[in-house]
C-alpha cells in the first residue's frame, strides 16, 4: 500500500513537467503508472479486511468489505466533481500540485501509522504462484472479468457518446450524470449487506452471485429492445441506468466480500492481486469493445453484447462454491473453498 500511495505521488509529479512534453505517450505512461499504484492500494485495502476481521466473522467481513467497496465508488464519483473546481480554481498545475501534496500527507501518515507487519508474507512468492491454485478464485476471477465486460462494453465510450450525439447532451451535463451515477453506485454498494438480504448468521455464496447476475442480465437486454422499437427514449436510458446500477453494485460488493473469503489467509493479497487481474482485464475487453462496437452497429448492439457477457457471468457462478443451511443452534455445513464438498 505505501509503494502505492508514493507511485501516486511520483505519477502525479511527471504532469508538472513543462507543456512541451506533455504528449500522448509520456500522459499514457502517467496514467499507467497511476492504474497500477491505485490497484496496489485497492488489493492492500481488501487484503487488510481479510487479515483484520476474525475468520468466523463472516458476516462482519462482508459488511466491512461492502462499506469499503462503496465508499471507495462514492469518493472516486466524487473526486470527478473535485477535481474540476480545482481545475477552475487553480488551474492545471495548480489541482495536480494540491493532490500530491495532499498524497504525500497520507502516505507519511501511513509509513508512520500503520503497522509495518500487516499482511507481510512470510516467504517470496514465485512467478508461477501468481496465478491462483483455488479453483473458487478461478472461478470468481472470471466471472468477474465478464461482468466488468459488460458493465464497459456500454457504459464507457458507447454511453457518453450516445447522450452526446443523440440525445443532444453537451459535455458538462454528460460528466456531471456520469460522476453522480458513480457516487449513487457506490452508496448501494456500502449497503448491498441489507439489499442483498444476508447478514450474520446466512453469508453470501456461489447462489447469491448467480441469483443477482442473472436479474442483472435482463436490464441491459430491456433497455435494447425499447431502443430497437424506439420505445419511451430517453426515459427507458435513463430508467434502465439506475436499475442497472442499483443491480451491478449489488454484484459487485458480492464478488467483493467473497474473493476476501476465498483468499488464502497465508497469501491473501496475491489471490486478491489475481481477482483484480481478471478485473482489469474484463473492463480492458469491455473498454475496446465499446468503441468499436458502438461505431459499427450502435447501442444496443453493445447492450445485447453486455447481455452476453452477464450471462457468462451468470454460467460461471453456477461453479461457485455453494454453502448449506445454518441452523438455529449454530452448527453450519458448508463447502470449502477448493470446490469440493
Amino acid at each position: 500500500m505505501n509503494a502505492g500511495l508514493a507511485m501516486q505521488v511520483v505519477a502525479l509529479s511527471m504532469l508538472m513537467v513543462p507543456d512541451h512534453y506533455l504528449g500522448v505517450a509520456w500522459v499514457m505512461a502517467v496514467q499507467a503508472l497511476s492504474g497500477i499504484a491505485k490497484d496496489l492500494n485497492k488489493m492492500s485495502a481488501k487484503s487488510a479486511i481479510r487479515l483484520l476481521v476474525p475468520r468466523d466473522a463472516a458476516g462482519t467481513l462482508y459488511q466491512w468489505v461492502a462499506i469499503l467497496t462503496g465508499s471507495k465508488n462514492a469518493l472516486k464519483g466524487l473526486g470527478f466533481f473535485w477535481g474540476g473546481l480545482l481545475l477552475a480554481a487553480w488551474g492545471f498545475r495548480g489541482a495536480i500540485g494540491a493532490m500530491a501534496l495532499a498524497l504525500l500527507v497520507v502516505y507519511l501518515f501511513s509509513i508512520m501509522n500503520l503497522k509495518k507487519d500487516l499482511g507481510k508474507s512470510s516467504a517470496k512468492p514465485k512467478f508461477s504462484q501468481i496465478f491462483s491454485k483455488s479453483r473458487a478464485v478461478n472461478y470468481l476471477s472470471a466471472a468477474r472479468l465478464f461482468l466488468f465486460a459488460a458493465r464497459d462494453v456500454w457504459f464507457v465510450v458507447a454511453l457518453p457518446v450516445y447522450l452526446s450525439a443523440s440525445l443532444g447532451w453537451d459535455h458538462w451535463l454528460v460528466g456531471a450524470f456520469l460522476a453522480t451515477w458513480v457516487i449513487a453506485y457506490g452508496i448501494v454498494q456500502s449497503v448491498a449487506p441489507k439489499i442483498s438480504g444476508v447478514g450474520a448468521s446466512v453469508v453470501p455464496d456461489g447462489r447469491h452471485a448467480f441469483a443477482w447476475a442473472s436479474a442483472l442480465t435482463l436490464i441491459p437486454a430491456a433497455i435494447a429492445l425499447a431502443m430497437n422499437h424506439q420505445a419511451w427514449l430517453p426515459e427507458s436510458l435513463l430508467v434502465g441506468l439506475l436499475v442497472f446500477g442499483l443491480l451491478f453494485a449489488v454484484n459487485s460488493a458480492l464478488h467483493s466480500y467473497l474473493i476476501v473469503s476465498y483468499a488464502d489467509e497465508a497469501g491473501v493479497s496475491l489471490d486478491v492481486g489475481f481477482y483484480y487481474m481478471a478485473n482489469a482485464m474484463g473492463r480492458l475487453l469491455g473498454t475496446v469493445l465499446s468503441g468499436w462496437v458502438f461505431q459499427a452497429w450502435g447501442m444496443a448492439a453493445c447492450l445485447w453484447l453486455s447481455s452476453f457477457f452477464i450471462g457468462l457471468s451468470v454460467a460461471v457462478a453456477l461453479l461457485l462454491p455453494r454453502h448449506t443451511v445454518v441452523f438455529d443452534d449454530g452448527l453450519e455445513i458448508k463447502n470449502d473453498h477448493s470446490g469440493q464438498a
